[in-house]
């Protein structure tokens, strides 16, 4: 059986709202899906947009002792871009890609689709988008890093070379450093990626600036 991950859904702006658009969003370690819901509002976009909100499948986090919570993949050291969870990173780009199909057979483009995150969720989000075999509306990665970097250039594919990426991190960030994201911006550029990356003067977290460009961004793809 073809099983999907269980998600909240909300259309934009209301929910009689028939979808133009759909916005995977994917959250961080140890939050579930409603951890973005109160963004849609703050968004403030008047675009028909479906906002999908997965909810990660549980599991024992070895950096948290084994402490089963929702992940999309296991963190083995503290510097979290060492010692990838290859199998756990791959299984839940698996996962999107059935969720981003279902937004297809649902009858939104492809070129309609964005595929959003946050931390581990932006981590999946970039490495599921830049391999995936239909163009995108974009990828938005927030306060994350891009993993498996070794593995993009043989399996990168060319339907997203074009797509546009949106980075954005805080500068004070002690979980994910700031360094990283500037690098996963240098990987990106390097291979003729259309990336911008934002930075704001906070940890790891959202701050009102930084969702005023994304809501800019957004509109930008959409328009």
């Amino acid at each position: 059986m073809n099983t999907l991950l269980p998600c909240l859904e909300l259309n934009n702006p209301d929910p009689t709202t028939i979808p133009e658009y759909s916005i995977i969003w994917l959250h961080g370690l140890g939050a579930d899906g409603h951890d973005f819901e109160p963004i849609v509002d703050e968004l403030n976009l008047s675009l028909a947009i479906r906002f999908i909100f997965p909810h990660a499948p549980e599991i024992p986090v070895s950096i948290n002792n084994g402490m089963i919570m929702p992940a999309w993949y296991d963190i083995q050291s503290a510097q979290i871009n060492l010692m990838p969870d290859q199998h756990g990173i791959k299984k839940s780009s698996t996962e999107i890609i059935k969720l981003i199909e279902r937004e297809i057979k649902r009858g939104i483009k492809s070129e309609n689709i964005i595929l959003a995150g946050f931390s581990q969720g932006g981590a999946i989000a970039l490495h599921t988008g830049l391999r995936y075999e239909k163009p995108l509306g974009g990828i938005m990665a927030l306060s994350t890093y891009l993993p498996l970097e070794d593995t993009l250039e043989t399996e990168k594919n060319v339907s997203n070379q074009h797509t546009s990426i949106m980075l954005a991190h805080g500068l004070h960030d002690q979980v994910v450093p700031y360094q990283l994201a500037e690098n996963t911006h240098t990987i990106l550029k390097k291979n003729n990626y259309p990336v911008e990356l934002h930075h704001y003067p906070m940890e790891h977290s959202v701050c009102a600036e930084e969702i005023t460009d994304i809501s800019n961004w957004i509109k930008q793809r959409f328009s």
